[in-house]
């Protein structure tokens, strides 16, 4: 049983346009319990916006989350890497990249995005699934 990028890939997430200001983010990404937002959309991308970049841009630089825009302090590296990708690799990659967050694609079409919370989640259910197949494997059957 070998688990791939496409089978812990997280669809919903929150999509907001670059011109939204910090505070509007802010707030969307309270009410929807979210670490992250896109900016644009899952076709086509611009941009992530975290937690972090809010406290690390914004609030730790003094500026006004109400007149900062999205665009200002977005991330527009997108690491991603193939749906097809086995779980040993896209942990390799957010390891060596030091990302939460990455884009999955399939060709070139964006199929959602893995965060490091739900590779640990998928990572223990599947670390349970194998054991308990070798746990059965190697009790005796008489």
């Amino acid at each position: 049983m070998v688990l791939y990028a496409r089978d812990i890939v997280e669809k919903d997430f929150l999509s907001l346009s670059g011109g939204t200001t910090v505070f509007e983010a802010a707030k969307a990404m309270k009410a929807g319990r979210r670490g992250f937002a896109v900016i644009g959309t899952l076709d086509a991308p611009e941009g992530l916006i975290t937690e972090w970049d809010v406290l690390a841009k914004v609030v730790a630089e003094g500026k006004d989350p109400q007149k900062v825009t999205l665009n200002e302090i977005m991330t527009r590296e997108l690491v991603s890497i193939d749906a097809g990708a086995g779980l040993a690799e896209v942990s390799q990659l957010m390891t060596e990249r030091g990302i939460r967050r990455l884009l999955v694609k399939d060709g070139n079409n964006v199929v959602g995005f893995i965060t490091s919370r739900t590779m640990l989640a998928r990572m223990n259910d599947y670390v349970d699934k194998v054991s308990s197949q070798i746990s059965r494997l190697q009790t005796p059957w008489f």
